[in-house]
Formats: C-alpha cells, sequence, structure tokens
C-alpha cells in the first residue's frame, strides 16, 4: 500500500461557463454514470491508504444535490477528507436560497469570485451574457449572510483600466459594507484557454499604479524579457515533482491527468476505464508519461531560444514562463 495521499478531483458534472482565462481548457459538459465515482475510488483503493475525492473539476456544486453530493464525496473518501478551501460557484448563489446557507453548514468563511472587467468585459471571458450582474449580485448575498467575499482579478492590457474601476469599487464596499472583503489582481497563467490571451497579457510597465499594491506577489514577477535573461543559460531539463500528495484530475470519460496544468494529449497519463490499474499506477507514481518523458530530451536554454521572446514586457512568474514554453515545445 502506498503511503502517498491521493486528491481525486472529477469532472462529474461540468460547468456552466466557458471561461477565456481557464488554466484546465473547454471541455465538453456531460453528467457521468452513476457509479462512477465510487468505481474511481475503488480503482486506486488497492495502491493508496489515503483518498480524497471532489466530485467537481471545474464550477464548485454543480449540481442539484449538492449537499447530498458533499456528504457522498466525505463518504466515499478512504482515511482522508476533500477540503472546501474558499472556492463555490456564483452561478448557484444568484439562483438558489439553499446554497448560501448550505456553504455555511459546512464551515464556508470566504468565497473566491473572479472579475474580468465591467459588464460586457466580464461576460465575454466567462462566455456568459448576465455573469458580471451575477457575479456582483453573488458579492451582495455573501455579505449579507456574514461571508465575506475574495475578489481576484485578472489582469489583461484590454480590461486594466476596467480592473483598476473595480479596485476602487472594491475599496468603496470595504469602506461601507465589509471591511474584510479582500482584492487582488494577478496575470494568470498561460496555459489552457489561456495560451490564446497572450497577445494581451499585461505589460509590466502597462500595470496600473494603484494595483501595484494588491498585485499578487508582485515583487515576484518578472517581464518575459527578464524570464528569458534568466533561462538562456539553464541547461537543466525541465521537471515536475510528484511529490507525496500526488492530485490527479480526471475528465468525464475517465482520462487522468496530473494537475500541473491544461488536460491534453501530452499530459495524458491514462484512462480508467481501459487501463489496467496495476499499470496506471506505476506510471502515476514514475513520471511515465508521454509530456514527462519528453521534457526529458529539452533544456531551459534550448526552449527560450526556440520560444522565447526577449524584447517581450509580457509578465509572468518564473514558474509560469517555464510552464508556457514547455507547453509550446509540446504543441510543435
Amino acid at each position: 500500500m502506498n503511503e502517498n495521499m491521493l486528491n481525486l478531483v472529477v469532472d462529474m458534472y461540468g460547468c456552466p461557463n466557458r471561461c477565456a482565462h481557464c488554466w484546465l481548457g473547454h471541455m465538453p459538459n456531460g453528467r457521468m454514470e452513476e457509479g462512477s465515482d465510487r468505481f474511481i475510488v475503488d480503482y486506486f483503493s488497492g495502491y493508496f491508504d489515503k483518498i480524497a475525492y471532489y466530485s467537481w473539476l471545474r464550477e464548485p456544486d454543480y449540481c442539484d444535490d449538492y449537499a447530498e453530493r458533499w456528504k457522498r464525496d466525505l463518504e466515499i473518501s478512504r482515511n482522508a477528507a476533500p477540503e472546501r478551501f474558499e472556492l463555490a460557484s456564483f452561478y448557484r448563489i444568484v439562483r438558489d436560497d439553499r446554497y448560501i446557507p448550505f456553504l455555511k453548514s459546512v464551515g464556508v468563511k470566504k468565497v473566491q469570485l473572479t472579475f474580468f472587467g465591467l459588464e460586457s468585459t466580464q461576460d465575454r471571458y466567462v462566455g456568459r451574457k448576465g455573469a458580471y450582474r451575477e457575479v456582483m449580485l453573488a458579492s451582495d448575498l455573501l455579505i449579507s449572510s456574514g461571508i465575506i467575499p475574495r475578489w481576484q482579478c485578472f489582469l489583461y492590457e484590454d480590461n486594466r483600466e476596467e480592473i483598476a474601476r473595480l479596485f476602487h469599487m472594491a475599496m468603496e464596499i470595504k469602506k461601507n459594507r465589509c471591511p474584510d472583503l479582500e482584492f487582488f489582481v494577478h496575470e494568470g497563467s498561460c496555459d489552457g484557454e489561456n495560451r490564446k490571451l497572450y497577445p494581451t497579457r499585461i505589460q509590466k510597465h502597462h500595470i496600473p499604479e494603484q494595483l501595484k499594491e494588491v498585485f499578487l506577489d508582485y515583487d515576484s514577477i518578472l517581464s518575459e524579457a527578464e524570464c528569458c535573461q534568466m533561462l538562456r543559460n539553464d541547461f537543466s531539463s525541465p521537471s515536475f515533482r510528484i511529490g507525496n500528495v500526488i492530485t490527479l484530475n480526471i475528465s468525464n470519460c475517465f482520462d487522468v491527468f496530473y494537475n500541473f496544468t491544461h488536460m491534453t494529449e501530452p499530459w495524458k497519463i491514462g484512462n480508467l476505464k481501459t487501463d489496467e490499474p496495476g499499470k496506471l499506477v506505476p506510471d502515476i507514481l514514475s513520471g511515465n508519461t508521454p509530456a514527462l518523458n519528453i521534457a526529458k530530451h529539452c533544456t531551459w536554454a534550448e526552449l527560450t531560444q526556440k520560444y522565447g521572446d526577449p524584447s517581450s514586457d509580457r509578465v509572468f512568474s518564473p514558474d509560469d514562463y517555464k510552464m508556457y514554453l514547455f507547453n509550446e515545445h509540446l504543441s510543435r
């Protein structure tokens, strides 16, 4: 029996949104067949002593029986329990008056809400008309119920002025209604759907001055030019640590991926319906996957020379830039 902790994060029900920033990538929606949850846990139960099961991969609680579903997740987990974190469904908050009481009953004290700008921009990025009105209403309902909203804003070239306006709106709410409201901005990763937004990534010298104080890890971000400078003489190969806590993302057709990055073919470890656990589990533990095998035969210096732009002022964290370079390599 393996002593590693295993988190199984499963796309059982889908997502109401098609967010332009989704780091997982857009996937077809569909409800998994009855009994899939038990099948997935049983698949791994002979190999891992601690298994936490999560029935959602994209939108939390995106099923009508979310309270029963949460009990079921707890029930089928083994010697471990899934966590609530600060994630909830703003889609459901504004449609179901039982949902906020449920969140409070399971100990949720903060809920993260994602912003991309004002009304038309928010709706466009979320991929659904009315998304801006819903996320603002969700903030009001949470505050009225004693749950603190945590506004995260993705900053791009085309929305920086609107995010600055949202910052001032948030400060007014903090002053008048909810002193504990949290607000932060960041540049986001560059995998999944977000890779398509590379041309409009925020440039370092364009970050509004008033947002620097609320920019997540601002002192650690680099321009792409600085990233290229850092990596151009790095002759080590990309490596991705499996670790003692393994988190697997599982699609609604039972494909299995690490949670490192988006869910594309090079990153697929296998499939629970077609691969025996005696083969798949050792591959998971050893990193025997197409992407990780390709990583052994390239270096950061090589990837930077091929795919980096040493004249670019686009903002990245160092780790996100490395993932961007490697995924560019896998996609060619």
